[in-house]
């Protein structure tokens, strides 16, 4: 059988997580004996670097593995493993081990994760005995929250708890998804970073150098990029959501029509009245008059 790094037993049934330990530590000028865990082990290296030994088979020499900040390996229960850093300096790491158990919830099982997002899917069946990736922040800023979570309510596992450890869970999948991506073009990780920066931004003013600063280009370059991959431009593609956005406001809100142009990133009042006018063919009150009339206590949801 071939060996994965998630138990294959854990997609049969509704399972949950349960963390056996956690735990921040510094290590210097140190070498840990080989061991292994009945659990799965989350490495993170936040300042420093070290070396992990792996014993991954009884006939192959171990596999050193260096780990810089920002770094982490995730190692499947049974691996043999050992930690050394070395006199230059200091290691400061965290570390989560962790599987998962039957037990009543409200929150998706580690099988429901897989069935509703593939790149969940591909992790749990990654057809190897650790995993090492390296971690823009995002799994850090998770795996830190959920850490801190746990100190709070002890061994239990609280909502608040299994939410974050989901997050982690989807945070992990994607970046081996897009770490493991082969064959892709350049061009098409741009765009997709920089519609990634659209959507956590469209409510503020950018523009096109914005989008191409956070993404490390040229203006221009990115704009010929996006239309190309696309088939329009990028303030074509911001404009489409901003509207889409807008609509969905008057749909499904009471937010003053007057304060939606700020909900989507648009300063001027009269600039949104013509952009959404162009985008709809109707102005923002006959959209949400024409929507909804019967009951405007339907949309139920009112942000201030």
């Amino acid at each position: 059988m071939n060996r994965t790094l998630f138990k294959q037993e854990w997609l049969k049934g509704d399972l949950y997580p349960h963390v056996f330990a956690y735990y921040f530590k510094q290590w210097s000028d140190y070498t840990m004996a080989f061991h292994s865990h009945d659990t799965i082990e989350i490495m993170y290296v936040i300042t420093g670097s070290c070396v992990i030994e792996l014993e991954t088979t009884a006939k192959a020499a171990a596999c050193e593995l260096i780990l810089k900040k920002g770094d982490f390996v995730i190692l499947d229960a049974t691996v043999p493993h050992r930690l050394t850093v070395d006199e230059r300096g200091p290691c400061r790491m965290l570390n989560v081990e962790f599987d998962f158990k039957g037990r009543q919830t409200a929150f998706p099982s580690i099988r429901q994760l897989a069935l509703e997002d593939e790149f969940v899917a591909r992790l749990i069946t990654e057809p190897s005995s650790y995993l090492l990736l390296r971690d823009p922040s995002e799994v850090y800023q998770v795996l830190k929250s959920l850490v801190l979570e746990l100190d709070n309510c002890g061994k239990h596992i609280n909502m608040k708890a299994e939410l974050l450890f989901a997050q982690l869970i989807l945070a992990v999948a994607r970046l081996h998804h897009e770490t493991g991506t082969q064959g892709i073009h350049p061009a098409e990780l741009y765009v997709k970073q920089a519609i990634e920066y659209i959507h956590h931004n469209y409510d503020r003013d950018i523009q096109v150098k914005d989008v191409a600063s956070a993404v490390s280009l040229h203006p221009g370059y990115l704009h010929r990029v996006f239309r190309a991959q696309l088939g329009k431009t990028l303030t074509g593609y911001l404009t489409e959501l901003r509207m889409e956005k807008a609509k969905m406001l008057l749909r499904e809100t009471d937010v003053a029509i007057a304060d939606i142009c700020d909900y989507v990133g648009v300063g001027s009042r009269q600039y949104f009245h013509a952009m959404f006018k162009k985008y709809t063919n109707q102005t923002p009150i006959a959209y949400r008059n024409a929507v909804d009339s019967p009951s405007l206590g339907s949309r139920g949801l009112k942000l201030e």
